[in-house]
């Protein structure tokens, strides 16, 4: 119980943990990328300033040394010159096997445009030229970095969900066959003495009927103990006439069940449907869904068994009139543990979706169910 409690919260908290992570990252780099962006801003402010002072600077005049370091200083970020009418003037920080294109120069004029505000440069003769400018490549990396940690850390997430996801599997599997052969072993010991006790009725004329009838109940336990056995193994599938094993098992529910459960096999008995399964456990399988639909009805109403036949699939529909099923539960009924019962496990239609999916490779699935009204199981079996 300790153990259940502790993985879903330790699932939780890593999921809280991811999320403190990538939000942390976010805030923190966009702290960076405000700052490296209004440094940019100024180093372009600076820059034009000293493209002002060139530009005006008398010819007899010296231009400081520093003026041209401001220039030339800028090596990383993209920028371009233009007058009012936005007639590209110069540029710097671009695309060198491209700048000679018009067309890609107008291109990032208007990626420019879009970014940041312009700078104005003013002269003294009235005459204006404008400085567009975009994020430095280092910038830009700097935007994306944090979605990009988002996603690794959320595939981290998901790839440790998953691991945990297929470590209760595993867990889960290695119980079922744990305790399906435990079961198998402790059956082992009454049924052998069960078989004795027969034998010695038959010597002593007892009631033949009742004796007969008592050694079909130790065969079907012994059938059961199989069963259970050979859970954790592959089964082997064998040709089979799908329409014997439906009958059959509908006759031994019948005579070991409520006369007010009416049982009604809505299909021609005496055709012939071979199919590859196993049929010890597809005959556990219509027995585990009608039993349940006898407990559903309270042992008195109608289960009706019909089929449909195609070219690559055989399908079984299982109606009773029972209490129904929630929709919200259709799904979660297959979970182990689920049960609406006051005894038992829940294990029953987990077990019945294992033989049908995973051995069959089939298909079993709530087809329709109406509260008060009853519920339809669909098998579906490849052919």
């Amino acid at each position: 119980m300790t153990n259940k409690i502790i993985k879903p919260y330790f699932k939780f908290l890593l999921f809280v943990f991811a999320i403190i992570i990538a939000t942390a990252s976010l805030i923190y780099t966009n702290h960076l990328v405000n700052k490296i962006s209004k440094e940019e801003r100024r180093k372009i402010e600076l820059w034009a300033e000293a493209y002002k002072e060139i530009q005006q600077v008398d010819l007899n005049q010296e231009i400081s040394i520093v003026v041209f370091n401001m220039i030339y200083e800028n090596k990383t970020i993209p920028v371009i010159l233009s007058d009012e009418s936005d007639n590209i003037l110069g540029h710097a920080n671009l695309d060198s096997t491209q700048v000679n294109s018009e067309k890609y120069l107008q291109k990032q004029l208007e990626i420019m445009k879009s970014q940041h505000e312009p700078i104005i440069i003013d002269y003294y003769q009235g005459q204006r030229n404008i400085i567009y400018y975009k994020d430095s490549f280092l910038l830009t990396q700097l935007f994306y970095y944090p979605f990009i940690q988002f996603g690794v850390i959320s595939l981290f997430v998901l790839i440790a969900f998953f691991a945990f996801r297929s470590a209760k599997k595993a867990e889960e599997n290695q119980l079922w066959v744990g305790m399906s052969k435990e079961t198998a072993h402790q059956l082992g010991t009454p049924i052998s003495s069960l078989i004795a006790w027969i034998e010695i009725l038959k010597l002593e004329d007892e009631n033949s009927q009742l004796v007969q009838e008592v050694e079909k109940d130790v065969k079907r336990l012994e059938t059961i103990t199989q069963r259970f056995s050979k859970i954790g193994s592959t089964p082997n599938l064998v040709s089979t006439n799908i329409i014997e094993v439906l009958k059959n098992s509908i006759a031994y529910l019948k005579s070991r069940t409520s006369s007010r459960i009416n049982y009604v096999l809505d299909f021609d008995e005496h055709q012939s449907i071979i199919i590859p399964i196993n049929t010890s456990l597809v005959e556990w399988v219509i027995e585990n869904i009608c039993k349940n639909a006898i407990d559903a009805m309270s042992e008195k109403g109608k289960i009706t068994i019909s089929i449909e036949d195609s070219k690559n699939i055989f399908i079984i529909d299982i109606q009773d009139t029972g209490k129904g099923i929630a929709k919200r539960n259709f799904k979660t009924i297959f979970n182990p543990g689920y049960t609406t019962k006051k005894r038992g496990w829940g294990l029953g239609l987990s077990l019945a979706k294992r033989i049908i999916e995973i051995y069959h490779k089939g298909k079993i699935f709530v087809k329709s169910s109406e509260l008060g009204v009853g519920t339809t199981f669909r098998i579906i079996l490849k052919k």
